[in-house]
């Protein structure tokens, strides 16, 4: 179902490409200054990272939560910060083991939430994942940018990133060990 929730999600998706393809092609916008690249691309990062605010808000607070829009939000959110942490490694503004380091965590555990899924558990989001989400959204902002402190952001990011992704494992297996005591 197409609603608006599910339109902003496919919007970010679009936003994810326009943000990438501003990061690591910049040279092909002609005599465009790169500061002015850099505040179109930050520009076009903040419109979108707001929409995943809007689209969840929207989807609980108009009961308009869909099949589609469980699968395109999270998969939008991962290719906004995909484009994100790769664009800028390719310019060379990120670090690549901080990238490394987020983005295995970041398919880890979307291939354990399948798993989780297939036996019945849902964990929802904690605090240290929205926590972890706003320190990478920051830290890709202050590294679009080229802001001082951007690279302090990334591995704080990348901590909280870490300690967010053993939440979820921990909260798999305390489940999985409260159903065997029952």
């Amino acid at each position: 179902m197409l609603n608006l929730p599910n339109i902003l999600a496919i919007f970010r998706v679009v936003l994810a490409f326009l943000f990438f393809f501003l990061l690591v092609n910049s040279n092909l916008l002609g005599g465009i200054h790169q500061s002015w690249i850099n505040y179109f691309a930050a520009l076009v990062f903040v419109i979108a990272s707001v929409t995943d605010f809007f689209d969840g808000f929207i989807a609980r607070s108009w009961n308009q939560m869909t099949k589609f829009g469980a699968i395109i939000d999270p998969l939008a959110d991962k290719m906004l910060t995909l484009a994100g942490f790769l664009g800028l490694m390719f310019i060379d503004r990120a670090n690549p083991w901080a990238v490394y380091l987020i983005l295995v965590r970041e398919f880890f555990i979307t291939g354990f939430r399948v798993i989780m899924a297939s036996d019945g558990v849902e964990v929802a989001a904690s605090m240290a994942g929205k926590v972890k989400t706003v320190f990478q959204m920051i830290a890709i902002g202050f590294l679009t940018m080229q802001w001082f402190g951007g690279e302090i952001l990334l591995w704080i990011a990348v901590l909280l990133t870490l300690y967010s992704g053993f939440e979820y494992i921990f909260a798999y297996i305390n489940e999985m060990k409260n159903r065997r005591e029952i």
